[in-house]
């Protein structure tokens, strides 16, 4: 089979257009975020990265109520701010030495 230039190259530009098309959209995937009621959900991945625990700590978390979470088509999220609201109450201040006399 013989193609010429001209040829070849309109279907090199075709070729390349559906690339690009096929870059937008991925880059579109990649940037949007799991989101319910406007508020961004995070995975246990994103949970585990986050707070720097093991799978093991999560599930006890989840399993105590500690750590709300949401199950959509099978799959574990967590409410951004659920999850603030849990480090929050997970920190605990140093305790100030107190001087006793004595």
């Amino acid at each position: 089979m013989n193609i010429d230039r001209i040829e070849f190259m309109a279907w090199m530009e075709r070729i390349m257009e559906r690339f690009d098309i096929l870059m937008e959209l991925v880059s579109a995937a990649k940037n949007q975020h799991t989101t319910i009621d406007g508020e961004e959900l995070l995975d246990n991945q994103d949970i585990l990265q986050i707070l720097k625990i093991s799978s093991r700590s999560l599930q006890r978390y989840r399993s105590s109520g500690k750590l709300p979470y949401y199950t959509i088509s099978g799959k574990i999220y967590y409410k951004l701010s659920d999850v603030h609201q849990f480090v929050r109450e997970s920190f605990t201040a140093p305790m100030s030495k107190v001087k006793v006399n004595g």
